[in-house]
């Protein structure tokens, strides 16, 4: 018997996550040059210069362990979000909280809930805590929210063993969202012995009326979890930093079991430092929204379905030619996401781009179309 063959079952099963192809890996195989990735959901106009004044500051110290216990970082989040430092919990990027929440929360002979079409993560550490995922049919096509949280199937999954639930808000990758009334009654109908998980990763770029702030529930239900990361708004993907908001005992067991120095040096400085950036947010704001208006003017004049999004990116219908114009795109040096891997293999998700590289998208797509 191998070490192989003593492996949990869960383990051996996991299919692991594909994240985007990286533009360096595109170009060495095509031999091209000046690719754009619109694949991953990123800030396309990078991070804020303050960030980039910080870590070259910090250079010089990374030879020292950080910060354990983020002090400087959590009392800049505490402030910006109106909570109190032992509410949060940091994270190697929101993907290592949502572990961290699923091993706190997660073993076997307990159970998960979440949509169908929900953030693949979910899936994935449930699966490797040896916990039953319980998958609620997704909202149909014809509705305001196609393939989006059908709260009232998710509900109907929950019985005696369910510990978890997850709701990605905006979701990924169908870019649908829950309002606020919904999602409201939705918590309140959780039993409180049940952690309810609002992934809150586009939070910044919403754009839509009675989209909620969950923050601000936390005071109400003890069992509530809100994650955010910096990976999108704040242009610090390649730095990896997110995290948790919670009640304090949630977060004393987080803490617990996370490991420690999850969060590095210069992530913690860039946070600080992009917190203090508004102008680059808003700037961000403005470039999203725009974007994704000018992308579903494009898809409505070129008769294609698309799927609501109140995100950075928006995901689009293409059919049976979707893995061809997949390839195509890619021959020209743009980069979107197949969307295989959710079972949506007709769907392609673009992330909004700077407006240059929107209309080399719209210029490439219409020639192939």
């Amino acid at each position: 018997m191998s070490v192989i063959d003593t492996a949990l079952n869960q383990i051996k099963s996991l299919h692991p996550y594909t994240p985007g192809k990286p533009v360096e890996e595109l170009e060495r195989e095509l031999g091209i040059t000046d690719s754009i990735k619109l694949a991953s959901n990123e800030n396309p106009l990078g991070c804020s210069p303050r960030v980039q004044e910080v870590i070259e500051h910090q250079l010089s110290e990374v030879s020292l362990y950080p910060d354990a216990n983020a002090y400087y970082l959590k009392q800049a989040l505490a402030k910006n979000l109106g909570v109190e430092t032992h509410q949060l919990t940091m994270g190697n990027g929101s993907n290592d909280v949502l572990d961290l929440i699923a091993r706190t929360f997660l073993t076997s002979g307990k159970e998960a809930v979440f949509s169908e079409f929900a953030f693949i993560i979910y899936p994935l550490v449930t699966q490797a805590c040896g916990a039953k995922a319980r998958i609620s049919k997704a909202l149909p096509r014809q509705s305001a929210q196609a393939y989006g949280h059908n709260l009232e199937g998710m509900l109907e999954q929950i019985n005696e063993n369910t510990a978890v639930v997850f709701i990605a808000n905006p979701n990924n990758p169908t870019g649908t969202w829950v309002e606020k009334a919904d999602l409201l009654n939705f918590i309140e109908a959780v039993p409180e012995h049940i952690a309810v998980v609002i992934d809150e990763a586009y939070f910044e770029y919403v754009n839509v009326p009675d989209y909620p702030d969950s923050t601000t529930w936390l005071n109400q239900f003890n069992n509530l979890i809100v994650t955010r990361t910096f990976s999108k708004i704040y242009g610090l993907a390649g730095l990896r930093l997110g995290y948790a908001i919670s009640s304090p005992e949630i977060s004393d067991l987080l803490n617990r079991v996370r490991q420690p120095f999850n969060a590095n040096l210069l992530a913690l400085s860039a946070a600080k430092a992009s917190l203090e950036d508004s102008a680059f947010v808003e700037q961000s704001i403005q470039v999203n929204t725009q974007g994704l208006s000018d992308l579903k003017q494009y898809c409505s004049d070129k008769g294609l379905f698309y799927i609501p999004s109140a995100g950075n990116f928006l995901t689009v219908e293409f059919g049976s030619r979707t893995s061809d114009l997949y390839q195509k795109l890619l021959n020209k040096g743009i980069i979107v996401r197949p969307l295989g891997n959710y079972q949506l293999h007709d769907f392609l998700r673009i992330s909004i781009g700077t407006p240059d590289q929107m209309q080399r998208l719209y210029d490439s797509l219409s020639e192939i179309l």
